[in-house]
């Protein structure tokens, strides 16, 4: 399976991540062509070569005239989906854009569908999305991974006026993400940068085991003490597809009070566990014990060790790497009578095993719509299962 893997030493926006696939091999002619069908106007579309600190990259840039126009969600999705940019990107994209909005409305207190973009709906900031998730589709990205993300520090000037770096919604974007601060006074880290690598990124962490095959840099507007770039690894995975690494935590406990389990599964699940669960076993000298385990990606092991030891009375953790044999996921929204429900597609070899709807989204149109739980589900799922078997 070919993979990319983003190495965020000087950040990440949306700007760097599409000129980094550029510089690593994405066709800018063919990709040009396809923006150009959103319909957007006023704006110019380049790429060229430059130097940060003697190292070259690409540069991207959206030269626009007149003013930026505010535009809520629908008008974004709006745009993208008449384009003629191929179906996946199109979801991913307005995944993405959904993504933000979604933090946007919890920093601000209002509705999803009440947000306006300042920055984040001007055409820059389209291109930006819709353009890497047309190039990474185009390149063939079956898996995206990422490093830890320099963040920068200091203050930014917004729409909302003067913000602390990261801005409140990229803050938010990366909850669950290994961050630092390199200590540089900039805004390494922007919000469709952080809302890209939030969304497609499988895991955060140290380059993965990979064949290289090209590595691309994308060029920031900022004249920094490090390079102002993003590099990109495009490569081969060595694992099969169809199969993951991942580390199981596990420790025996038999003197806890089992009220505590829930609160310690909460915490191990908030700090990014993929799977929390808890075995009855029988320890020496025959006391009943409860066998805990968590299943993490690598680079969330030191997190979830410090909430095992302070949350429970444990004196040690064994530690392993296993090999899982997975199934293709894929989220969808569905157009129901109940209105647009997320659902979850597993396929294996490019055939559809099984289709969840998100039960949290079906339970709030249930409460919403005052209508069984189990009716929303059963016509989400009815209407997966038919768009999935065209």
């Amino acid at each position: 399976m070919r993979i990319a893997y983003f190495d965020c030493f000087s950040g990440v926006s949306g700007d760097m991540v599409l000129g980094a696939l550029i510089d690593a091999g994405a066709d800018f002619d063919a990709l040009k062509k396809i923006l150009s069908t959103v319909p957007l106007s006023g704006y110019e579309l380049s790429a060229e070569k430059v130097l940060k600190n003697g190292i070259g990259g690409t540069r991207l840039k959206v030269k626009t005239s007149g003013n930026q126009n505010e535009r809520h969600l629908s008008d974004i999705i709006s745009l993208i989906s008449t384009s003629s940019i191929s179906e996946k990107a199109k979801q991913w994209a307005g995944d993405i854009f959904r993504l933000i909005a979604g933090v946007e409305a919890g920093i601000h207190g209002k509705k999803t569908e009440e947000i306006h973009f300042h920055e984040i709906g001007a055409v820059d900031s389209i291109i930006d999305i819709a353009g890497a998730c047309a190039a990474l589709d185009m390149m063939g990205i079956g898996a995206v991974h990422c490093s830890r993300i320099n963040v920068g520090g200091g203050f930014v000037k917004t729409g909302h006026g003067t913000l602390p770096v990261p801005a409140p919604a990229t803050a938010k974007l990366l909850a669950g993400v290994p961050v630092y601060s390199s200590g540089i006074e900039a805004e390494l880290a922007t919000p469709t940068g952080a809302a890209i690598m939030k969304y497609f990124a499988k895991s955060f962490g140290p380059l993965p085991d990979m064949t290289v095959r090209s590595v691309g840099y994308g060029a920031g507007m900022k004249d920094l003490p490090v390079a102002n770039l993003l590099r990109v690894y495009i490569g081969e995975d060595e694992m099969r597809e169809g199969y993951d690494r991942i580390l199981s935590l596990e420790t025996n406990i038999d003197d806890m009070n089992p009220e505590f389990y829930q609160h310690v599964c909460e915490r191990l699940f908030e700090a990014g566990a993929l799977d929390v669960f808890t075995t009855a076993i029988i320890m020496k000298k025959g006391r009943p014990g409860t066998q805990l385990t968590v299943l993490a990606r690598e680079e969330r092991r030191e997190a979830l060790t410090e909430i095992i030891f302070a949350e429970t009375t444990t004196a040690g953790i064994r530690a392993g790497r296993l090999e899982r044999t997975v199934l293709d996921r894929e989220m969808r929204r569905v157009a129901t009578r109940f209105g647009e429900i997320p659902v979850k597609v597993l396929s294996r070899g490019g055939r559809v095993v099984s289709v969840s709807p998100e039960y949290e989204e079906c339970r709030k149109i249930a409460k919403e719509r005052q209508v069984p739980l189990k009716e929303v589900y059963d016509e989400a799922k009815k209407t997966a299962a038919a768009l999935s078997a065209e």
